[in-house]
């Protein structure tokens, strides 16, 4: 496996991203990682007043993001042990592009050009993607308090940023395979069968280089 140390699971809020990597991570022996979310102090007040607490909250999971992708690469992706991530610190852009007036997003898009510029990237991506329906059910029955103020509007317009973001990363990384997961139609969770054909796209890949969607 050490051909491919690095996986990042991506999608918009709700959709399973942390779920799926600790199911993978179990799995195929990774170390996985998990980004930070509700220890963020900033997160509650942010969906109750996205203009006023934007910038601090989005100061906050970079800043965050950055130690921990710095630590991964110190403790294991230099040493070739495999890492399974819940997300992918480009993520941050999608936010912050859709959250901050253009003055803040000026000044956050030089840190975070900064911050990342030597950061490890996966090997491979996995996106899971949803309808809004399907989120907002998820997002109500894990019952987060942070997150009982998310407006379905909000909501949308993140996937489809989701959507545009992992698009233009297919061109930018043509190296790098995106295994595209519908979570309408896959619940991997409720049903092992629907876990056991992630897993198999997943051995498809590491055993030949390639990825059977």
């Amino acid at each position: 496996m050490n051909h491919l140390p690095f996986i990042a699971v991506e999608g918009p809020i709700g959709v399973g991203k942390t779920s799926l990597s600790k199911e993978l991570a179990d799995h195929f022996q990774l170390h996985l990682l998990k980004e930070i979310v509700e220890e963020n102090p900033f997160l509650g007040k942010f969906y109750d007043n996205i203009d006023e607490w934007s910038f601090q909250t989005e100061m906050f999971f970079l800043c965050n993001r950055f130690k921990q992708l710095e630590d991964i690469e110190k403790k294991y992706l230099s040493q070739g042990k495999a890492v399974i991530a819940d997300y992918h610190i480009s993520k941050n852009m999608i936010f912050a592009k859709r959250t901050l007036q253009e003055r803040q997003f000026n000044k956050y898009a030089k840190i975070y050009d900064i911050l990342t510029e030597d950061m490890p990237k996966p090997n491979m991506m996995i996106y899971l993607d949803a309808s809004l329906d399907t989120l907002l059910a998820r997002i109500k029955k894990r019952g987060r308090e942070v997150e009982k103020n998310i407006q379905a509007s909000y909501l949308e317009q993140l996937s489809h940023d989701y959507s545009t973001f992992m698009d233009e990363f297919e061109k930018l990384n043509p190296n790098i395979p995106v295994i595209r997961i519908n979570g309408d139609n896959i619940d991997f969770i409720k049903y092992k069968d629907d876990l056991t054909r992630i897993i198999t796209t997943v051995e498809a890949y590491l055993r030949k280089g390639e990825v059977i969607l």
